[in-house]
């Protein structure tokens, strides 16, 4: 059975949407891999992010039934849920007052570990290879019948006419006459 861990730091003082932006970057991955990724990302959030991930595994390994085997830890989920937000008044011109909110999340992160390797299974015999090139004939190839060739990419004009402007169309015109 695969163990799973979590953890979560509440009232992180940052909106749940930039957040996302850095965890979107570390879901699905094994944990040192998530680790080196949060350590180079340029989002303030990194930093706690970063905790809340070390806090996971060390939940991991505190479990009963760890293999001990941090390498086979991934984070298998991980997402952030708006916080309280702290509302302010800043003075605006002629006696207005404008509204500043100041936003929180709550950060969580799960890391499971990776079932263990299973022992290799003995080998089927391959499937014939196809060659290059051979493919089953389907459709009006099959029939003896001729299809339309592939039309060009761009339409050109005919070789005989000139491509005009209507602006130089007339001119030729007022020059005749």
């Amino acid at each position: 059975m695969a163990v799973e861990a979590r953890a979560t730091a509440k009232y992180v003082r940052t909106s749940a949407q930039k957040a996302g932006l850095v965890l979107d970057l570390i879901r699905g991955r094994d944990v040192n891999l998530a680790l080196a990724t949060l350590q180079f990302a340029r989002k303030g959030v990194a930093r706690d992010i970063e905790k809340v991930l070390r806090s996971a595994i060390a939940n991991a390994q505190q479990k009963e039934g760890f293999g001990g085997d941090v390498e086979r830890l991934y984070v298998a989920a991980c997402y952030a849920n708006q916080g309280p937000s702290q509302k302010r008044i800043r003075p605006a011109p002629m006696g207005r007052a404008f509204r500043i909110v100041k936003r929180t999340a709550h950060l969580t992160v799960h890391v499971t570990e990776r079932p263990a390797p299973a022992a290799p299974a003995v080998e089927e015999p391959a499937s014939p290879k196809r060659t290059r090139g051979a493919r089953p004939a389907s459709g009006a190839r099959a029939a003896g019948k001729k299809t339309a060739a592939p039309k060009a990419p761009g339409k050109k004009p005919a070789a005989g006419k000139k491509k005009t402007t209507r602006g130089a169309a007339r001119r030729t015109k007022a020059a005749k006459e």
